[in-house]
This record gives structure tokens, C-alpha cells and sequence, in this order.
């Protein structure tokens, strides 16, 4: 039972919802970094510094701020009257990131059409909040999946070159195959959160459905970056 828990939490630490743009950014790079300027994934390091900073640091920041001023008992935010605040913050900052990024010209249009998807779902998020605690962390899956589904079918690119971990060997991974592996981790998040006791089932299928209809939404206005 520790076992399950203790991997229950890193699950949820490592799919934390404010890590999902970086995630996303870095494997458009290794997909195809052409679209962002340069060949080279390792010459972004601070592109992607600046959105995990506006994405992770900040909100995360406002959070343990909240907690530290008595605004929440943990930073967990177990209730969802403590949520209130933090999702306020973090939706200023992700507007912030996203009127700040827009014109970036190291970003192309579809990734900016992901921050935007983002920012709607936060905001569908804070408003679900008030009826119902809805999962966050399947809120972040729920677009992961759906700003996927969208790389795949604009034909960003063929295959996403990952290094196998503790060696110099690399392997090319195919969209399909990247597909199906965030369709498991998908699972395994909502998995996790029922696990732990953190939501209700109706909960988390609504964290999914909330996260993806965002990207589908944000989808519709991708012409005014193009």
C-alpha cells in the first residue's frame, strides 16, 4: 500500500498540470525543431527556461504563497474553497505568459494556439471549481492528449528522437507510439488521483473532458496566428 502510494504521489508530482506546456514544447523541438528557428533542440534551453518559467514557477510560486499566508491548509489544496486563490493567480500569470508569448518569434503558431488552449481550460477550471472540485491534474492530461492529437494530424513530424536513459544510445519513437504513451499516462494520473482519494471519479473524467475541449476550442483561432 506504501508502495502504491508513494507511487501515486510521484505520478501526480511528475504530470503535475503546470508542467504540461514544457513538456509539450520539448517534444515539438525533438520532433521537428525546424518551426522554431533553429536545427538544434539544445540551442531553445532558453525558450524553454522562459516557459517553464511562466508556466510552472510562477503559478507554483503563488501557490506556496497562498499556503504560507494561511490561504490553504496544504499545497495540496484538498478543498476546493482553497483552490479559489491559486487558480485566480495562476490564470492572471498564464494570460500573462500567453499576451507576453503570442509574438514570439521563436514560437510557432500551433504552439501558441497551445498556451491559449491552456489558459481557457484553467479558466473552465476555476469556474467548474465553484460546483465541483474538479482534478486539475486530468485537466492538464485531458489538453496533453489534445495538443497531441493536434501535432499528429498537421503532420508536424514523423518521429521523436529520445535518448534511452544512462546510455548514448538513441531511439526514434514513432507519433503513434508517443501517442499511446500519453494515452497511459493518462491513465495512470487519473488512476493515481482516484488512488490517493484526491477526486471522484466524475471528478476526474471531468478534469479530462474540461483539458481537451479547451485545445479544441483554442483549435478555432489558430487563423489569427498563422
Amino acid at each position: 500500500m506504501n508502495i502504491l502510494k508513494g507511487a501515486s504521489l510521484l505520478v501526480s508530482w511528475v504530470f503535475h498540470p503546470l508542467l504540461i506546456l514544457t513538456y509539450v514544447l520539448i517534444m515539438m523541438i525533438a520532433a521537428n525543431p525546424y518551426p522554431f528557428g533553429v536545427p538544434r533542440w539544445t540551442d531553445h534551453s532558453g525558450l524553454i527556461g522562459q516557459v517553464f518559467a511562466y508556466t510552472f514557477f510562477l503559478p507554483a510560486f503563488a501557490v506556496v504563497l497562498f499556503r504560507l499566508v494561511g490561504f490553504s491548509k496544504t499545497l495540496g489544496m484538498s478543498d476546493s474553497k482553497e483552490r479559489v486563490g491559486p487558480y485566480i493567480a495562476s490564470g492572471i500569470v498564464y494570460m500573462w505568459m500567453f499576451t507576453t508569448l503570442q509574438h514570439h518569434p521563436l514560437l510557432p503558431p500551433l504552439y501558441k494556439v497551445f498556451m491559449l488552449g491552456a489558459t481557457i481550460s484553467l479558466f473552465l477550471a476555476f469556474f467548474i471549481n465553484n460546483f465541483s472540485k474538479i482534478s486539475a491534474h486530468t485537466t492538464g492530461m485531458g489538453g496533453f492528449l489534445g495538443m497531441w492529437l493536434v501535432v499528429m494530424t498537421q503532420g508536424y513530424g514523423d518521429a521523436l528522437l529520445v535518448r534511452v536513459p544512462l546510455t548514448s544510445a538513441l531511439v526514434n519513437l514513432n507519433m503513434e507510439a508517443i501517442l499511446m504513451l500519453v494515452v497511459l499516462c493518462a491513465g495512470l494520473v487519473g488512476s493515481a488521483r482516484l488512488f490517493l482519494k484526491a477526486h471522484e471519479p466524475k471528478e476526474v473524467y471531468g478534469g479530462y473532458l474540461v483539458g481537451f475541449a479547451g485545445q479544441l476550442i483554442a483549435q478555432q483561432f489558430i487563423h489569427f496566428f498563422v
